[in-house]
């Protein structure tokens, strides 16, 4: 856009400290938030603050003028208290996202992203009351407040929120449906394997189990982040000394989170390290890492067993969702597996910049929270709807190709381990080579080494009993 097209735009005159800004007649934003999205042209439409956020600090704002009502009742009246109430219920609810324009890639403490929560409150919740001015961004909204401790806050909710309310109930799903799969599989014997080649007898209701377990593991590590993502650094202010204000701001503010959640809020017992240091969200972040990992074994689990149709393992049939080629006509292929698999590349990339954003904490602060915060909530949503989806569109239509798996299973030569306790391992191990050699089944060639009799073979060799 040149210059005469944004002159010819409608626009109102906002000011700030620094003077005079030109501001979008149809938007609540102001100066500050202006000054941001002309400065910082980097990712934008595309990599804008995280809606989740966004909606963290509706909620934060709510909660610092009930706080604030209650400790400085002279300064915020009742009716201020209102106009913010539902101006910030609004912003919480989404209602007001197409005026938080700014990008991740701004001031690293977020700065710009606070003030465009006071700015469009302000204007907003003016606006409800009928009385234009009635709110000041600074003064009234940001009020015992300082951006160096509302964006770990708004952190530390978007965080908690997404991870109780998303992705540990994603992550329930997939497990009732393994749990599901066990019952209906019990019994049901294939041939395990390690290092991708034959190995010992397996029930595929055991195989099943480790994916299970694996998540149930997984969620508990995630849920064991959570008390610490509870905690708040609402009321640390600018370094952590609590300049500006009132005493107990820290605690009510923190109840009134909690209550506008239902989630345990609490205030953070040291301010400084609240402010400076993030190892609350790279220790939660590792937790996602871990389920990403566990989730790309999974995935390459299914799409193994699924390969084939014919010249792949076949043991178990997956649905088919869409046309797998644009050339190979009826070719399926396994694509909720593969979603997985990038989406846990994605987040095993993404724990990198959480590490390194969580280590460059100076002194009293830490100013690589935008990015930080991006990448953490770009991984809990993605493993959420990932999840939900493989589980809806993949895992819930499982079914196991009982004589594949029977057949695969007795054509095993490492069926030949049953045999140790009778012939020895270095015998069981040349009857092993020479029925891959010369085609053989382990009986023909057990006999054909005289190592035991037909009808002794047949006494002690029982796969099925093998787990």
């Amino acid at each position: 856009m040149d210059d005469v097209e944004k002159e010819a735009l409608p626009y109102r005159i906002e000011h700030d400290s620094m003077g005079e800004v030109r501001v979008p007649v149809d938007r609540y934003w102001a100066a500050q938030t202006e000054r941001s999205r002309q400065n910082f042209r980097i990712g934008v439409g595309i990599e804008t603050m995280p809606r989740e956020i966004i909606h963290a600090f509706g909620i934060l704002k709510r909660a610092a003028a009930m706080a604030n009502h209650t400790l400085r009742p002279e300064r915020m009246t009742d009716g201020k208290l209102d106009a913010i109430t539902q101006a910030a219920g609004e912003v919480a609810a989404g209602k007001l996202d197409g005026h938080f324009p700014l990008v991740v890639w701004q001031t690293g403490s977020g700065t710009q992203s606070n003030m465009n929560a006071n700015e469009v409150i302000a204007n907003r919740g003016s606006e409800i009351a009928g009385q234009p001015g009635l709110l000041h961004p600074n003064d009234d909204v940001n009020m015992s407040q300082s951006s160096n401790d509302t964006f770990p806050t708004a952190m530390h909710i978007a965080a908690a929120l997404i991870l109780e309310d998303r992705l540990l109930p994603a992550i329930d799903g997939l497990t009732a449906t393994f749990r599901r799969l066990e019952a209906e599989n019990e019994g049901v014997v294939k041939s395990g394997r390690t290092h991708l080649q034959d190995a010992t007898p397996i029930a595929f209701s055991q195989e099943i189990s480790g994916w299970r377990s694996s998540l149930e593991r997984d969620r508990a590590m995630i849920a064991s982040a959570l008390p610490f993502l509870h905690e708040l650094a609402l009321g640390g202010t600018a370094v952590g000394t609590g300049l500006n204000a009132p005493e107990g701001f820290d605690s009510a503010a923190a109840r009134a989170v909690s209550e506008l959640t239902g989630k345990p809020f609490v205030p953070a017992e040291n301010k400084f390290h609240a402010l400076t240091s993030k190892d609350e969200l790279a220790f939660a972040h590792g937790a996602m890492k871990a389920l990403a990992c566990d989730m790309m074994k999974i995935a390459n689990d299914v799409r193994w067993l699924a390969s084939g149709p014919r010249l792949g393992l076949g043991e178990i049939r997956i649905p088919e969702n869409e046309p797998g080629s644009s050339i190979m006509p009826g070719k399926v292929n396994p694509t909720q597996c593969e979603q997985v698999t990038m989406v846990a590349v994605q987040v095993m990339g993404n724990d990198v910049a959480v590490s390194m954003a969580a280590s460059q904490g100076n002194f009293e602060l830490n100013v690589f929270m935008p990015v930080l915060a991006y990448n953490f909530l770009q991984s809990a949503r993605l493993l959420s709807e990932s999840i939900v989806s493989f589980n809806e569109r993949c895992a819930s239509g499982i079914t196991a190709d009982r004589e594949r798996m029977r057949r695969n299973l007795h054509g095993s030569l490492m069926l030949v381990t049953a045999l140790n306790p009778y012939i020895g391992y270095e015998n069981a191990a040349r009857m092993a080579k020479l029925a891959f050699k010369e085609g053989l089944s382990l009986k023909e060639a057990c006999a054909r080494l005289g190592y035991l009799t037909p009808e002794r073979f047949n006494e002690v060799f029982h796969p099925e009993q093998m787990i």
